[in-house]
């Protein structure tokens, strides 16, 4: 449930071209966020709104599109946020 609401969120608000969402929730099981309900995920978005900027504004962007959710649903977020050009060349903004 928590997967496709991230999916919606970052599609409707970043129009990416490639999103993966890998949850390992799971694997924390016993760890403190885990235990109040909040996930562990990792993002990987391809979008043309990363163009030009820094890898902080890629990750600003991203935890303005998620809002609250970044409070409660998801404990922590591994993100990996690419222009079209650097995913098709294997370069980072790194």
């Amino acid at each position: 449930m928590t997967t496709e609401l991230i999916r919606q969120k970052l599609t409707t608000e970043l129009n990416p071209q490639l999103l993966e969402i890998i949850d390992h929730s799971a694997a924390h099981a016993g760890h403190a966020g885990a235990r109040k309900g909040g996930g562990h995920y990792n993002v990987t978005i391809v979008a043309e709104i990363f163009d030009g900027k820094s890898l902080v504004q890629r990750h600003q962007l991203i935890y303005a599109a998620l809002g609250d959710m970044m409070k409660d649903e998801i404990h922590a977020l591994g993100i990996n946020a690419l222009t079209p050009s650097e995913h098709t060349t294997g370069t980072t903004n790194e």
